[in-house]
């Protein structure tokens, strides 16, 4: 199978099981936004930079560095090799992983308190930490499918996770409200880490079918060591770069409710404004990103061969068919978006103002899936660095319009930030792979 060939068979496999991934996570959004409300759903939001923060730090480095590290071996022939730096990473991210289930556990008083502000959310951080070991088998075996280009596990493992979790919270729900208990947005929660746990052990379970000899413990430690080592050439920048990204993020995230009431809401106000944006609006404008997005995680093993065969005009054929793609979608998005906007806010969520959100994303749609695609690419090339100094340029903007531009003009001076973030974003990405090409 030739790569475009290659590329095109996992970005459908990866697409379809993301729009159904997708398409249920969106009904099960309403189904929270409807028993639990705005409020409830800005708190829930707000642990999410914890766990993007403890993710980044104990398993999104390493996974990328899985992934394009076995697509090099495999390029290489060195087909045992690749098991090998599978191994490695797994044993080295469980024990990340399980150090931030302590430490969060340890301090979760402290981060609900202090840094979110908000003493309920001590109880879902404890229950989220459970998810971390599992997100760090799950994550790894995924990384190492993507590096031999095939999608079947990860595909399959979204779903089962998705419909665990939706299932389970179901459950919770009615099992509760029928014993007369109170149901609070915990339950949610409860959901991310059953639904992480069926994930892991689908994928765990499966991996025999991709290779029969993954679960061989590694003869010797200096082979493990070995491996590790190449890993974690690529992985520490990797870390370093989602840890320094997620800090930007987390500082964003938990500092919109607090610049809303700068500007003259009360906290219940700016909490339910930040559940519409990040819980209503943004996964809207996301949904098709299923496609750029499984695109981009097909394109990154797939640059990191080409790049090792040293094959320049094949490099920038595929690099101008897909970012032209992602473009033209984001493109047709953005009309959809803009005119069907509010009857999506009203329909779906009953909200107006999700609607006027959507409305004002709706323009970072042609440059929000082309960037990805960007940052694969540059990733695929092996120059990390530049992705952590693009990421950071906007995400230095977007925090800009939180402390600049909220307390002046409201929650829009924040959508009016993200959509200058994009652009430079765009900007900088393609100014950095036109000149590693030219290099």
């Amino acid at each position: 199978m030739s790569k475009k060939q290659s590329i095109i068979r996992g970005t459908f496999i990866l697409t379809i099981t993301g729009f159904l991934s997708r398409f249920m996570g969106f009904f099960y959004r309403i189904f929270l936004s409807r028993v639990f409300g705005e409020e409830g759903i800005g708190l829930y939001q707000l642990i999410f930079p914890v766990y993007a923060l403890c993710i980044a730090l104990s398993i999104a480095g390493i996974e990328t560095a899985i992934s394009r590290t076995v697509a090099r071996k495999r390029a290489l022939g060195l087909e045992q090799e690749a098991k090998e730096i599978l191994s490695a990473g797994l044993l080295f991210t469980l024990l990340l992983s399980c150090l931030c289930t302590i430490i969060v556990q340890k301090n979760a008083f402290f981060i609900a308190n202090v840094l979110l502000g908000d003493a309920r959310c001590q109880t879902m951080l404890i229950i989220l930490s459970y998810t971390f070991p599992f997100c760090a088998v799950h994550s790894c075996i995924c990384g190492y499918c993507y590096g031999l280009r095939e999608t079947k596990i990860p595909a399959v493992s979204q779903l089962v996770e998705q419909t665990a979790r939706i299932l389970s919270v179901y459950i919770f729900f009615f099992f509760l409200t029928r014993n007369g208990q109170e149901v609070d947005i915990s339950i949610a929660v409860c959901g991310l880490v059953i639904g992480e746990l069926f994930a892991a052990a689908y994928a765990f379970q499966m991996m025999p079918a991709v290779t029969p000899t993954i679960r061989h413990p590694v003869k010797a430690l200096h082979t493990l060591g070995q491996r590790l080592g190449e890993l974690l050439q690529l992985s520490v920048p990797l870390t370093a770069n989602r840890v320094l990204i997620n800090l930007l993020q987390s500082i964003e995230a938990v500092s919109i409710p607090g610049r809303l009431e700068a500007y003259r809401y009360t906290t219940a106000e700016a909490l339910s404004i930040y559940g519409v944006l990040n819980g209503m609006a943004l996964p809207c404008i996301l949904f098709p990103s299923a496609i750029t997005s499984s695109v981009s995680i097909m394109l990154m093993p797939t640059i990191a061969e080409i790049q090792a065969a040293e094959n320049v005009p094949e490099l920038l054929k595929i690099i101008k068919k897909v970012c032209g793609i992602c473009f033209i979608l984001g493109l047709f998005c953005c009309f959809g978006f803009l005119i069907f906007g509010p009857w999506i806010g009203m329909t779906l969520f009953g909200s107006q103002t999700a609607g006027k959100f959507i409305v004002t994303l709706a323009w970072i749609c042609p440059f929000l899936y082309t960037n990805s695609a960007f940052l694969s690419i540059i990733n695929g090339l092996g120059k990390t660095g530049s992705t952590f100094l693009i990421n950071t340029v906007g995400l230095l903007i977007r925090i800009a319009g939180v402390f600049g531009a909220i307390p002046v003009l409201g929650v829009q001076g924040y959508l009016w930030g993200l959509l200058i973030s994009q652009l430079a974003v765009s900007l900088l990405s393609g100014i950095s792979i036109f000149k590693n090409l030219r290099d």
